[in-house]
């Protein structure tokens, strides 16, 4: 099938995502593997992104945090540019440091984030991070969770400020037959 649907039900309540196979074939292949080895189960939304000047626009963070019992190998990049997925509002998208260390977490944007797409005719990391699906269902739960406390300690002093506290679980990941 060219898309797939997932439901994360989350301490706060249900999203469900809409995964592009056909565009982004290794991103989606990656979070299935980690939804069908139910590694998601019980891992949290830890970090809150807000664009200054406009606290509701932004990206929520959720993910494996690097937790070696969770994490799965890191996967090739697939830039917006070649698979042609937008980060607009809604948009989920594989967070990284550099292109080929996509792991085990995962962003959702609230409001469209240009910012990360890839752009080749910029100079330095112009890969942009990998869009590969969009939310269908719950956004209201998705801006819920973005909207609560943050600034708790951050190890990456990038996200200084930005961590929520507390994070709110995943209690689940499935697919959605």
């Amino acid at each position: 099938a060219p898309t797939v649907r997932v439901v994360l039900t989350t301490a706060e309540g249900k999203i469900v995502l809409e995964l592009k196979r056909s565009m982004a074939p290794v991103t989606v292949g990656n979070f299935l593997k980690y939804v069908d080895q139910r590694r998601f189960d019980g891992i949290a939304c830890y970090r809150a992104s807000k664009v200054p000047g406009q606290p509701e626009l932004g990206f929520l963070q959720c993910g494996t945090q690097n937790d070696p019992k969770r994490t799965l190998p890191r996967i090739a990049h697939e830039p917006t540019s070649q698979t042609g997925i937008k980060h607009l509002e809604g948009t989920i998208s594989m967070a990284r440091l550099a292109p080929g260390t996509a792991q085990g977490d995962w962003i959702i944007t609230l409001g469209a984030l240009p910012y990360l797409d890839a752009d080749p005719a910029a100079a330095g990391d112009n890969a942009g991070n990998a869009a590969f699906g969009r939310v269908v269902e719950g956004i209201e739960v998705v801006r819920k969770i973005h909207a609560m406390p943050t600034g708790a300690d951050a190890r990456n002093p990038v996200m200084k400020g930005e961590m929520l506290s507390p994070p709110v679980k995943i209690l689940t990941a499935r697919r959605v037959p």
